[in-house]
C-alpha cells in the first residue's frame, strides 16, 4: 500500500475554484503527482471546534459554500464526494490512543478550505473524505501533536492534508490584483517560515508567534496556520519538509504548499 505525504496547503480565496493563477495551475497537477489515496482526511481552518478536535461521519457531505460576496457561479459548484467515516474512526481511534479524545459530527459537510482544493487536486470527487477540525485556542504544539497521532495514516493509504494559508490577514485586503506584489511583512514571514520548515526548526516553528517576523500582522488569529502544524506533525517526528510551491496572490495572501515525510 502506498505510503503519502502530509501536505499543507494555501488555499486563498474561494475564488481560487475558478481564477487562473498560478496556485491553481499547481493543484490541478497535485493530485497526479501524489496519486490516488484510498481516502483523504482534511483538516481545514474553516471548522474550529471548541475543548478538542471533531470528525465527520457524514456519508455525503455537502458542498459548504461558507462565503458570500463572489459571483454565482462560485455557489453553484458542487463536490460530492463520498464522505469517509471508517477513516474518520480510525483517525479518532489513533486520536485516542494518543490521549487526544475527539467528538464526532454526524453531517458536517466539506467547507471550502476542503472542496476548493480537492475539486483543483481530484476533479472526479470520487475518493472518501472526511473533515478533522482545528482546535480553538489550542497552540501549534497542540496541533502538532494532533498531527503526530495521525502519521499511521499515511503508511494505511489515506492522504493527511493541512487545509489553511501561509498569511491570512483579510484586513489587509484592499482589492489589490491577483499578481499584487508582496510587502515586505508578507514576503519576510513566508520566507522565515520556509528557512525553519527546510531546517527542520520545529522549536522555532512551534514558538512562532514570538519567533516570526510579522507573526501577528500576518495571522491576527491563528486558525489559517494552525493546519500547517498539524500536517508536519503527521509527517513524524523525523520529517523533512519539501516546498512544493510557493506565490503570493492579492498581495498578502502567500500561497505556499509543503510535504512532510
Amino acid at each position: 500500500m502506498s505510503s503519502f505525504p502530509a501536505i499543507f496547503l494555501s488555499h486563498g480565496s474561494p475564488m481560487l475554484a475558478l481564477q487562473d493563477s498560478p496556485a491553481r495551475r499547481f493543484l490541478q497537477g497535485l493530485g497526479k503527482s501524489l496519486g490516488r489515496p484510498q481516502a483523504i482526511v482534511v483538516v481545514s481552518a474553516h471548522w474550529e471546534t471548541g475543548g478538542g478536535p471533531a470528525l465527520s461521519l457524514a456519508p455525503r457531505p455537502e458542498t459548504i459554500h461558507d462565503f458570500g460576496g463572489f459571483p454565482r457561479a462560485l455557489f453553484e459548484i458542487q463536490y460530492p464526494a463520498p464522505g469517509a467515516p471508517e477513516a474518520a474512526r480510525r483517525a479518532a481511534a489513533l486520536l485516542a490512543a494518543a490521549d487526544i479524545p475527539a467528538g464526532f459530527s454526524a453531517d458536517r459537510g466539506l467547507d471550502h478550505g476542503a472542496w476548493v482544493p480537492l475539486g483543483l487536486m481530484y476533479p472526479d470527487a470520487d475518493i472518501p473524505v472526511t473533515q478533522l477540525s482545528v482546535v480553538h485556542g489550542a497552540s501549534p504544539a497542540d496541533h502538532e501533536q494532533l498531527g503526530r497521532a495521525l502519521a499511521p495514516l499515511r503508511s494505511e493509504g489515506v492522504l493527511v492534508v493541512g487545509s489553511g494559508s501561509l498569511t491570512h490577514n483579510l484586513v489587509e485586503f484592499r482589492g489589490q490584483a491577483i499578481d499584487a506584489p508582496a510587502p515586505d511583512w508578507v514576503s519576510g514571514f513566508e520566507t522565515w517560515m520556509k528557512d525553519r520548515l527546510e531546517d527542520s526548526d520545529r522549536a522555532a516553528l512551534l514558538d512562532y508567534r514570538r519567533a516570526a517576523p510579522f507573526a501577528a500582522r500576518n495571522h491576527p488569529t491563528e486558525e489559517h496556520l494552525l493546519p500547517l502544524f498539524v500536517a508536519m506533525g503527521a509527517g513524524g517526528p523525523d520529517a523533512s519538509a519539501t516546498r512544493l510551491h510557493a506565490g503570493v496572490e492579492h498581495g498578502v495572501l502567500a500561497m505556499d504548499a509543503y510535504a512532510f515525510e
